[in-house]
């Protein structure tokens, strides 16, 4: 098992409530330095952010990681919405709670780049830089997310589609998540954080809240209109420069179906490859993923 990361010794445990959720976080740097919100996917948390957060307060950022809706020790909502649009809403809030600026930075993952997209779009005076990982635009994915190959990456998408989910992640102390970490980043020993998962998902009704984001792709538009038009600008192209950055042996979203990427971000975009990583790269490489990202957002 890997042994558990020392955080420094300004890394803090806080909590903020926005858009109707308590959200629990970890944060690092300056309160009045300018906020970078970094946001988690799945199987994750914020824990996964703890060598990126202590390099962007370095940098100066007032760098804070919340743990998503529904994943503990944050609040599951009682309107058991996990929309991408309610997610970019949550991101928006979260900026306004922390006493963001238009000096703000986001960087997001997985799920968390998908909040990112919308986010930025949603809502762009919010936010100067935006980095996202592993989760493409919309467009440059369309149709490399159902090749062959792709589709048998993704069968965990359908399968949570299920009411047989919650029953098999939960088998066998979430041997589950243990798998997806081992596919998704071969070669990497993701105990560690696996574990941090597992904490973060013990109760029914938090396994259910994960597993529902993945519901929610396939429910159509959110009720609420302004979560819809959030998930809605999400699939336009955001006017902040962005980094994209994709490990090369990602085993969740395979390097060969993200398809042109900086054909749909703006001006000044760039893409990052790194070699020798999976899909999560900033964990599997913090040496080298944090360079790109200090590198991009301070200049």
């Amino acid at each position: 098992m890997n042994g558990a990361p020392s955080y420094p010794p300004e890394m803090d445990h806080q909590s903020v409530t926005a858009n109707g959720v308590d959200f629990a976080y970890l944060s690092a740097g300056p309160s009045d330095g300018p906020l970078a919100l970094c946001l988690h996917g799945f199987p994750d948390t914020a824990h996964t952010w703890r060598y990126l957060l202590p390099a962007l307060a370095e940098a100066g950022f007032h760098a804070v990681a919340p743990f998503l809706r529904g994943y503990g020790p944050s609040g599951v909502p009682g309107d058991g919405c996990y929309d991408t649009g309610t997610l970019a809403i949550d991101a928006c809030e979260l900026h306004e709670a922390l006493g963001g600026d238009e000096n703000a930075v986001i960087v997001g993952h997985d799920w968390g780049a998908f909040a990112t997209y919308g986010a930025a779009a949603h809502q762009p005076w919010r936010w100067s830089k935006v980095v996202v990982g592993a989760v493409a635009p919309q467009g440059s994915m369309a149709d490399g997310f159902f090749t062959y190959d792709q589709l048998r990456r993704s069968w965990y998408v359908f399968f949570f589609q299920t009411p047989l989910a919650e029953y098999a992640v939960a088998l066998d102390d979430y041997a589950f998540i243990d798998r997806l970490w081992a596919d998704w980043s071969p070669g990497f020993d993701g105990t560690w954080d696996a574990a941090q998962v597992k904490d973060s998902l013990a109760s029914p009704e938090r396994l259910s809240a994960a597993i529902g984001y993945y519901r929610a792709t396939f429910a159509g538009p959110p009720a609420d209109p302004e979560a819809a038009a959030a998930q809605a600008a999400a699939a336009t192209i955001a006017p902040q420069p962005t980094l994209y950055i994709h490990g090369a042996d990602d085993g969740c979203m395979g390097l060969d179906a993200i398809g042109p990427v900086t054909d749909f971000l703006s001006a000044g975009s760039r893409m990052v490859v790194i070699e020798g990583a999976g899909h999560f790269a900033h964990v599997e490489r913090p040496g080298e993923v944090n360079e790109h990202i200090i590198a991009f957002l301070t200049t």
